[in-house]
């Protein structure tokens, strides 16, 4: 075996450094364990981050494709590469909107980089997003809101210091197990208290103290309960809100009573006192998908940031602290150019946009003057003009978006170029396939949830037949814009340091971390100005509080429950939420292994499963919504309330369910709420039933729709 090579684990956004062996006469990964030096989890590591990492499931790509009568072959990467440039080329001589791209939070800080630098500078599309809009982008959108800058104010810390830890519309012991340690053990504490927000019963909620189950969907409203319960009894932090905040007076007219919110939610008005109770100590109040993936997903986030302002909970030991999923969601924000230019420039600036066009040698008017419509209007751009192409990279979006039916549709008419490093259902449309390294192979920087810069290292050669995303974007940049990129390849190091150059100055500054600094402290947290210096608690320090806002001061908002994205009504009495399984992540290619041709299982409750008998077969029944269908297995639990569905994320069937509707802010869908009923399977084929559309769009035999679930093979997205 080789020797010790450290690095960063790319399963989540906790940043665990990791210590990884090569083998020595081949490639691949033997051994993977915890640094026990890294700053971040000091040795601690997750079985599932050690797993994914060293022995990933999944049909790996071992080779560039093309498209030839229908079927994908191999061929050369001149031959590859050359054909997307072609193609590119012919889209964008239609319009400088030609082509679409798609990135991920699975890539580094410099292949992203690199991505948008091309996507804005080099083919000028504003149909460039990343799929971190599909999990994070509510929650950056209320930080902009409300302080004037993305990313959490506190750090993990302050996780110990905090004596209540509220979760809302998360399950971190699943999701974020190393973080979720932290946290439990500090709520374990003789004066802790752990809350958990959430429709269903999940891991985190074991631990709890408090389970609050309010209705899918509902969770402003309950924001806005718990906001009334701490204005109508005085705890309000009355000194630190005339300090450093501005809108509080509009926000409490803004409030419902507490009686209404809390039925609009579904709760008890005892369980709204008892959290704003808890409030009143210092408190950390964490959220994730549950509250993001909604049309309601900015407002809900910016009134649990409104709680902490209400409550002083702003400050070290305590805070709003969104849990961000993809293990480099927040490098891709930061550096690659989709909703902000890096550093967090505000796109629409036009001073920024001078500043970037002219660090790039790229034409100011050749940059879009919109960062463009997310990754669900990307889409339906896709399917009716003006882009061409869509190149997808590291990102699976037939398994990984809202109404997967259409998702496929439309990239199956495009000239779709798939990026990956596993065989997934978005290559299985491509017509130009790029083999990509992945963990364990590539080099570069990632940037965890509290904002700490890692590197990220190889361990292990690849095939020559495979290269690093890196190299595959500057490849084609050189071939589209030789002007951005007059090399055909360009070192890890030599992009970050031109990424970092670019922030100097701004609220996400890296300037200060260089790769030497790296390999000296294993993890830097922004902002880094110099060599010395490291970001710690934003926003507080002994001097008072101060916001990158125009008057100084955070903003309240006054965001009101506006109802749900799809009710139910008697055609689709159910509700449908979505959430993590504790063996699978993502779209789940790394951990689906032979149980990938199953049917996702539905946790229903008993009566609810009792009351409608007769749409069930063997322990199946089909799901339907009014998108498509699939069949479930279907596992009788009462911690899903009456008439609700819980479903996994991670199975590529499901989102042949699931709302396309968007925040009309963020651009995040509605992935946590939609109606659904239960369909009996027809009696000769329990994938059959009568009269609904399917999850894969194809025709059943003997006219009727079959429901199946895909190709079992997602990727990470």
């Amino acid at each position: 075996m080789s020797e010790w090579t450290p690095t960063t684990c790319m399963r989540c956004a906790v940043g665990c450094g990791h210590l990884q062996q090569g083998y020595t006469n081949h490639y691949g990964l033997d051994t993977v364990r915890g640094d026990a030096t890294h700053p971040v989890n000091r040795g601690l590591a997750c079985q599932r981050g050690i797993d994914e990492t060293a022995d990933p499931d999944g049909e790996w790509l071992t080779r560039p494709l093309v498209r030839e009568d229908g079927s994908l072959v191999p061929t050369s990467w001149e031959t590859a590469i050359g054909t997307v440039v072609s193609r590119f080329e012919d889209a964008l001589a239609e319009s400088s909107d030609g082509v679409a791209v798609l990135g991920s939070g699975q890539q580094t800080n410099e292949a992203a980089y690199a991505l948008g630098k091309l996507a804005r500078g080099g083919l000028g599309t504003r149909y460039y997003d990343a799929n971190t809009t599909l999990c994070m982008a509510s929650a950056v959108t209320a930080y902009y809101q409300s302080f004037g800058s993305d990313a959490p104010p506190p750090t993990y810390e302050d996780i110990p210091e905090a004596e209540t830890h509220v979760i809302w519309g998360a399950n971190p012991a699943v999701a974020h197990p190393v973080m979720y340690r932290w946290i439990a053990d500090s709520a374990g504490d003789d004066d802790g208290e752990l809350i958990v927000v959430d429709p269903v019963e999940s891991e985190t909620v074991d631990d709890a103290d408090l389970h609050v189950q309010v209705e899918p969907g509902t969770d402003l409203a309950f924001a806005r309960a718990v906001l009334a319960r701490v204005v109508d009894e005085g705890l309000v932090d009355r000194e630190f809100v005339a300090e450093a905040t501005t809108g509080f007076e509009a926000t409490v007219e803004s409030l419902p009573s507490v009686e209404e919110a809390a039925e609009t939610a579904g709760v008890a008005v005892e369980t709204v006192e008892r959290v704003a109770d808890a409030l009143t100590e210092p408190t950390l109040l964490y959220w994730g998908m549950g509250v993001n993936q909604s049309v309601q997903g900015t407002a809900t986030s910016r009134a649990l940031v409104d709680l902490c302002l209400a409550t002083g909970n702003l400050r070290p030991g305590s805070g709003p602290f969104s849990l961000t999923g993809q293990a480099n969601s927040m490098g891709t924000r930061i550096c690659s150019s989709k909703g902000t230019w890096p550093g967090q420039r505000e796109f629409t600036d036009p001073a920024e946009r001078r500043t970037v066009a002219d660090a790039w040698g790229a034409s100011r008017s050749r940059l879009p003057d919109d960062p463009g419509p997310g990754p669900v209007g990307i889409v339906d751009a896709v399917a009716d003009g003006p882009p061409e192409a869509c190149w997808t990279v590291a990102t699976n979006p037939v398994a990984g978006m809202p109404d997967g039916d259409r998702v496929r549709e439309a990239l199956d008419e495009t000239f779709l170029v798939a990026q990956d490093a596993f065989r997934t259902e978005t290559v299985e449309l491509a017509d130009v396939v790029l083999p990509a390294a992945t963990w364990g192979e590539s080099e570069g920087t990632v940037t965890n949830m509290e904002r700490r810069v890692s590197r990220v290292r190889a361990a292990t050669e690849t095939s020559p037949k495979i290269k690093g995303d890196l190299d595959i974007i500057v490849a084609i940049g050189a071939g589209i814009a030789p002007e951005l990129f007059p090399r055909s390849e360009a070192s890890p190091e030599s992009v970050f340091d031109e990424l970092r150059g670019l922030t100097a100055g701004t609220p996400a500054d890296l300037s200060g971390i260089s790769y030497d600094r790296l390999d000296a402290e294993l993890a830097v947290r922004w902002p880094a100005p110099s060599p010395d210096a490291e970001g710690g608690y934003r926003y507080a320090d002994e001097d008072g509080w101060e916001f990158p806002t125009p008057s100084g001061r955070a903003r309240f908002s006054t965001g009101s429950h506006g109802g749900l994205a799809e009710p139910t009504d008697d055609e689709y009495p159910l509700t449908l939420t979505t959430g993590r399984r504790a063996d699978a992540y993502n779209t789940g290619v790394r951990s689906r292994g032979d149980g990938g041709d199953a049917p996702p299982t539905a946790r229903i409750h008993p009566e609810t499963t009792l009351e409608r008998i007769e749409a069930f077969d063997r322990g199946k029944t089909v799901l339907a919504s009014r998108r498509g269908s699939t069949t479930v297995a279907v596992n009788p639990d009462d911690g899903v309330p009456k008439e609700t569905v819980w479903l996994p994320i991670h199975h590529p069937a499901v989102n042949a369910l699931t709302l396309p509707a968007v925040d009309p802010e963020s651009d995040e869908p509605n992935f946590k709420q939609c109606a659904v009923d239960v369909r009996a399977p027809a009696p000769s084929n329990p994938l059959v039933h009568e009269g609904h559309g399917t999850a894969d769009g194809s025709a059943a035999a003997d006219g009727d729709p079959i429901s199946t679930d895909g190709d079992p093979a997602p990727t990470d997205d």
